[in-house]
């Protein structure tokens, strides 16, 4: 949301009379228990002991209009109905109030007015503040993947003849972000930088547009929750919880998930948490499977990120001189970032290599969060392949053998389809798979060659005391989508096919003995492994 200051100087922030009612419902006793008010552009919010009541403000700001009282109750109504499908705990109900302004009971009719009731909840559990004191962690992520790809997979899909599926939309988000910015810049370097960032971004808006048309096409456009950067998600219980999702305005919430998925990755990598942004994003594709997402997903990332230079650049023309600078900093961190992400392409190939238990998967989840690059699992995709989720027993298949010879030429079939898509985006991949056969390390090593991109083996290697003990474990715990067990390490054992001398030349060895942090800190492979990308 913009902040209050950023009404047109024409449109008055609420009517007299709602100013009024919020004051005598702030300052006459209706909420006795620590009292507040908060004021934006469009709403105040009072706040009373474990509870908030939203009144929205009677504005028209063109891509919102809540001037009368009907309107009001109807976007009272549609964001309870919006909100409750991602936190059904902070949203109550919708509130009449009737009475009049000078003596107002809340819950009466006929309404002078509507509240949207929630629960109220410390601002301390927002993510974005999280973030500043390093607060968020791993299982934030993993719960907040999980719960954004539920989200989405739950949606209808816009009508292919909706307005929303229009390439014209999401060009004209865009366009609106570069005009305004230009209007608003006046740093030499921010302008200069600006510049080059229409270039990009127009450069790689030519190159996405059958993308947009295909997933128009596809169904990825959905009603989603439209706003979800850092500041609107909260954690309760220890679970991320997005909120305040966009009621207002249909088109700001009718869009590509990537888009969506593209807020808070966007905002963790301007918070200075990479690591994170990659694991969000990698989580959110594998609970997915839209790799296919990808191919916008560098439009998007940088879309995301002139959105909120946007904002930087109207808040600093309009905070005090102390608070301009950071302001402007912000705004150019913002920028830079939108470059970054249109400009620095880096596609490798990465294939994992090793028997069931050495730590292919490990490897890959840090090395996905070191390098930024996309992670395609084999245990996943093969699943996903027969309609399984990735932690499903296969054994409640009845006549199908998902580890058969017929079932693996499909999975690395699909591996393939997948890394030759992610490699087209411009980004690094990780393909995690046993990769035992040669004629399968083959089929990759000639795709890097194809799209002239660099290709590295990385073998991990365990003692068997080592990967027996892991493989119990693991299939004790039933959180993995890996169902080898110790009968398939030992038969696996017998048929690999140990890498060649000429393979070996693209090979870095990871000995994998000990426990994640011992791998996280294997000086040397990974020192070989840059070199190589290098």
């Amino acid at each position: 949301m913009l902040p209050a200051q950023l009404l047109p100087p024409n449109i008055a922030p609420g009517s007299s009379s709602q100013r009024h009612l919020v004051n005598v419902l702030s300052s006459h006793g209706y909420f006795l228990r620590h009292p507040g008010v908060i004021e934006t552009h469009i709403s105040w919010v009072l706040l009373s002991g474990h509870d908030a009541y939203k009144i929205k403000k009677a504005v028209d700001l063109g891509f919102l209009d809540f001037s009368s009282l009907k309107a009001r109750n109807y976007y009272c109504d549609e964001e309870l109905r919006l909100n409750r499908r991602l936190a059904p705990d902070i949203y109550l109900n919708v509130l009449p109030i009737g009475g009049t302004p000078e003596e107002p009971v809340l819950g009466k009719m006929p309404a002078i007015e509507y509240a949207v009731h929630m629960r109220r909840f410390s601002p301390s559990g927002l993510m974005d503040r999280m973030s500043a004191r390093a607060r968020i962690t791993p299982d934030h992520i993993d719960k907040l993947a999980a719960i954004i790809a539920a989200f989405h997979n739950t949606l209808p899909a816009a009508a292919k003849d909706s307005p929303f599926c229009a390439v014209a939309v999401i060009e004209k988000a865009a366009l609106g972000n570069f005009a305004l910015l230009q209007q608003t810049c006046t740093v030499h370097r921010d302008i200069a930088l600006l510049k080059l960032l229409g270039k990009a971004s127009t450069e790689e808006f030519s190159a996405c547009l059958h993308l947009f048309q295909q997933r128009a096409a596809a169904g990825c456009i959905r009603e989603c929750h439209g706003d979800m950067h850092l500041g609107n998600i909260v954690v309760l219980n220890d679970v991320p919880t997005p909120f305040d999702g966009i009621e207002f305005n249909a088109a700001l919430r009718w869009i590509d998930v990537i888009s969506e998925i593209s807020f808070p990755v966007m905002d963790l990598l301007r918070h200075g948490q990479p690591q994170l942004a990659w694991r969000l994003l990698n989580g959110y594709l594998e609970n997915t499977g839209d790799y296919s997402g990808c191919g916008v997903l560098r439009f998007y990332l940088a879309y995301r990120a002139m959105v909120r230079a946007k904002i930087a650049a109207i808040s600093s023309g309009q905070r005090p001189m102390a608070n301009k600078a950071q302001q402007s900093k912000s705004l150019h961190g913002y920028l830079g970032l939108a470059y970054d992400i249109l400009t620095r392409r880096r596609p490798v190939l990465i294939i994992t290599h090793g028997l069931p238990g050495c730590g292919k998967s490990t490897f890959a989840q840090i090395a996905l969060e070191k390098l930024g690059a996309i992670r395609i699992r084999s245990d996943v995709e093969r699943k996903r392949l027969f309609g399984l989720t990735a932690l499903a027993d296969s054994d409640a298949l009845t006549g199908e053998d998902i580890y058969g010879e017929d079932a693996t030429r499909r999975t690395y079939e699909r591996l393939h389809v997948l890394a030759r898509d992610v490699i087209a985006a411009g980004f690094p991949v990780i393909v995690d798979a046993a990769f035992l056969r040669r004629a399968e390390r083959e089929i990759f090593r000639t795709l890097a060659h194809e799209m002239a991109v660099p290709f590295v083996i990385a073998s991990l290697r365990a003692d068997t005391a080592a990967m027996a003990q892991r493989l119990e474990q693991r299939n004790n715990r039933h959180n993995d989508a890996s169902e080898a067990g110790i009968t398939v390490l030992q038969k696996l054992r017998v048929v690999q096919e140990p890498l060649l001398d000429q393979e070996r030349v693209a090979a870095v060895t990871f000995v994998n003995n000990g426990d994640v942090d011992a791998l996280r800190s294997a000086v040397e492979g990974w020192k070989s492994l840059d070199a190589y990308l290098a």
